[in-house]
């Protein structure tokens, strides 16, 4: 199949676009590397530097793909940046989606799997762990534009045909990670613990959320491939970690003797967020097959071997 990843520069989309060649698939990528990586791009797969809010590069890119189908990865994913700057986050999350999707139309695209998120677009739970039909009440710019464009596949799929599976993500971490900014504790614990630096756990550290390896939620992308339809499907483990144990393991991996450390409390911050994903389990037969123990021993490992790269390492 010809697939267009949007965001493949990026950290959950470059192990996607990796896992589709290996699987023979024609994959291109469209990055405009504002926040992925030059490194992270497969050179078996066709790149176009591009951001999805210009309309005309993507129907360019478009035009020479010719894609049966698009993995929609590219996106504003900061919560605490899309609260200080909603604007911005709907040009990219709704406009630049838009685009996307209005290309997939005019050029022919069959199917669209849609990065969309578990935590942000549930609020604060009512039941624990939340499945599919759980209310949702996004808290942040950034949930409601994910929520929105959810409604929006739902239009193109009436509408257009164009078969959607939007796939609900838990929190995803591991190898490739961004460590820099606010999103992703594991990324930002595992470096700061590598070179030495403080770290510190936001209020008491006993907010808990639902932790996927990132080559399980690869598993679950390659598994959409076969979804027919509309479909929406929570990504996750069903299991509830707290930030102190996240804390607590990765000290132990990286061998860190830094002492644990409680700043402020962030304002708005979700206190528990777990997803059920036993609709994907039944649809596409997919599981969670990477405990966090042994995801994170794998993160604390590849981030070690970065920061050995670029002599940043402390704890080795």
């Amino acid at each position: 199949m010809n697939i267009l990843v949007t965001g493949g520069a990026g950290f959950i989309a470059s192990h996607i676009v990796d896992a589709y060649i290996v699987d023979g698939h024609t994959v291109s990528v469209v990055d405009n590397l504002s926040t992925g990586v030059r490194s992270n791009l497969n050179p078996k797969a066709q790149f176009f530097q591009c951001d999805i809010r210009d309309r005309d590069a993507l129907d360019e890119v478009f035009q020479v793909g010719r894609f049966a189908a698009v993995s929609h990865h590219a996106a504003q994913i900061d919560v605490r940046r899309s609260v200080a700057d909603p604007v911005f986050d709907a040009s990219v999350n709704i406009l630049g989606f838009l685009n996307l999707m209005e290309c997939c139309v005019k050029y022919g695209v069959l199917k669209v799997i849609f990065a969309s998120t578990g935590g942000a677009i549930y609020g604060e739970q009512d039941s624990f762990p939340a499945d599919e039909s759980h209310a949702t009440r996004p808290l942040s710019p950034y949930g409601i534009t994910k929520l929105a464009s959810e409604k929006y596949l739902f239009y193109y799929w009436t509408l257009h045909g164009i078969e959607c599976v939007l796939l609900r993500y838990a929190n995803v971490y591991g190898p490739r990670q961004n460590p820099h900014g606010e999103a992703g504790v594991v990324a930002i614990f595992a470096t700061k613990m590598l070179r030495g630096d403080r770290a510190v756990i936001n209020g008491d550290g006993k907010q808990t959320r639902d932790y996927v390896y990132v080559g399980d939620v690869v598993r679950a992308n390659l598994a959409a491939l076969q979804c027919r339809g509309f479909e929406v499907l929570n990504v996750g483990t069903g299991v509830e970690t707290d930030v102190n144990e996240i804390f607590r393991l990765i000290k132990l991996y990286t061998g860190s003797d830094i002492k644990t450390e409680h700043g402020e409390a962030k304002k708005g911050e979700q206190l528990r967020s777990v997803l059920d994903s036993s609709k994907i389990s039944r649809l596409l037969g997919w599981r969670p097959t990477v405990t966090i123990e042994e995801g994170l021993a794998r993160t604390v490992a590849a981030f070690r071997d970065e920061e050995l790269k670029h002599g940043a390492i402390v704890h080795s």
